[in-house]
């Protein structure tokens, strides 16, 4: 598997850059994961989803589609898609270093 280095920590990914084992993230990797999929500065929109991703990954192991992580988060989805322009589940989960929600392309 590829390895990708994060403040300064190298850290195991698959193909397309989600964290193997989720327990390597932490808060500090995140603005440099945001930053290689063209999302950020992060700011406490950002961090929000984030933590609703890392929280119900440990509570469900997967994380929530747009429209359940919209109901959780109390986020708009119009708001999710200007925070996360490119797939607001799926960007989310990958900078909040879990692997990609089921259902996601």
């Amino acid at each position: 598997m590829p390895t990708a280095t994060y403040a300064g920590v190298p850290v195991e990914v698959n193909d397309e850059g989600f964290f193997v084992d989720p327990e390597q993230w932490t808060e500090d990797m995140a603005p440099e994961v945001a930053a290689t999929v063209d999302v950020g500065p992060l700011t406490p929109g950002h961090w929000k989803v984030i933590e609703v991703m890392r929280r119900e990954y440990h509570e469900k192991g997967t994380g929530p589609s747009v429209r359940a992580l919209g109901k959780i988060s109390g986020v708009s989805i119009k708001e999710l898609y200007e925070l996360f322009p490119k797939g607001p589940a799926k960007l989310a989960a990958r900078i909040a270093g879990i692997p990609k929600p089921r259902g996601c392309i």
